[in-house]
């Protein structure tokens, strides 16, 4: 008796141990870089912190192309009397408690990060969502990857569109030809606006991702030693959780993210598909060093 349908998933272009990754995206694509990591891959992750939305990732990559240092026009203050002070580009790990101490912390670790994104071969990247936040207050009325709880009427609320993102997704592959890209959609749930606009917004994502992989005339392989290999692939993330694993027993608490056991199941189904079997040894050797490390004896 067949319980479940199972999710295939094709073999992509392995990754190396040898070549730095960088993983970009939702809180997901944290939880599979902090894996990679565990597994012995050299990893970037999020140098700007957690980002949901595909205009949030392609304005950070820019920064790294760029390297250009944050300014203090970019400094915004927290809201909710956090006393604190962000930018709209930052996760809220990165505030500090006034600008200056802010701008020192994020050039120096924007300086660090686009020399390491220089480095980085491989690019991980987790879409969570087609809804975006604008700064109406802002010149151009920016996306921002954070509202750092500032208040709402500060914003104006849009679902991107499908060919909007997958214009954002193709220019990053495009503009990269030194680095292969591997596309996922987020299975977090958001549901601020409720289970059907996120469902627009998965939808959106999907289809955007699917027209950023179709063939270009313009769009040339991505060099290698052994030959040409394909400049953008995608993982299915989302199809495993929403429609092979389908049970609220795999999210969390919060029945929203997924949970320990779900991220481990398809952090599986990523090595199978995105790693080579001769390195599956090594994979879990670092593995178990990383567990061992981790571990706290009582006394």
């Amino acid at each position: 008796m067949k319980l479940f349908t199972e999710v295939t998933c094709e073999k992509l272009t392995p990754l190396s141990r040898g070549e730095r990754i960088c993983v970009l995206g939702s809180c997901f694509a944290d939880a599979i870089g902090e894996k990679l990591a565990a597994a012995g891959f050299d990893v970037l992750r999020n140098p700007f912190g957690t980002l949901y939305n595909p205009a949030s990732v392609a304005a950070a990559v820019e920064r790294l192309d760029s390297g250009r240092p944050f300014t203090h026009d970019e400094c915004v203050e927290m809201g909710a009397g956090a006393g604190l002070v962000c930018s709209f580009a930052h996760h809220t790990r990165f505030a500090r408690p006034t600008a200056a101490e802010f701008l020192d912390a994020a050039n120096a670790a924007l300086a660090a990060d686009a020399a390491a994104w220089t480095g980085c071969r491989r690019v991980l990247v987790t879409l969570g969502t087609a809804w975006v936040w604008r700064a109406q207050e802002r010149p151009g009325q920016p996306v921002v990857a954070n509202c750092l709880k500032r208040p709402a009427r500060e914003f104006a609320h849009e679902l991107l569109g499908v060919d909007a993102c997958a214009a954002l997704l193709r220019a990053l592959v495009k503009d990269h030809p030194d680095k292969q890209f591997l596309f996922t959609v987020s299975p977090i749930r958001h549901l601020g606006d409720g289970a059907h606009a996120n469902t627009l917004s998965k939808a959106t994502l999907q289809l955007a991702v699917q027209q950023a992989l179709a063939p270009e005339p313009d769009l040339p392989s991505c060099p290698a030693a052994t030959g040409h290999l394909p400049r953008a692939e995608y993982f299915p993330a989302y199809e495993i959780l929403l429609d092979e694993l389908r049970d609220y027993r795999f999210y969390a608490d919060d029945l929203v993210h997924p949970a320990d056991t779900a991220v481990q199941l398809i952090w599986e189904r990523f090595l199978d598909a995105c790693t080579d079997p001769a390195d599956r040894p090594a994979i879990l050797a670092a593995e178990r060093a990383s567990r061992a490390a981790a571990h706290r004896p009582l006394r």
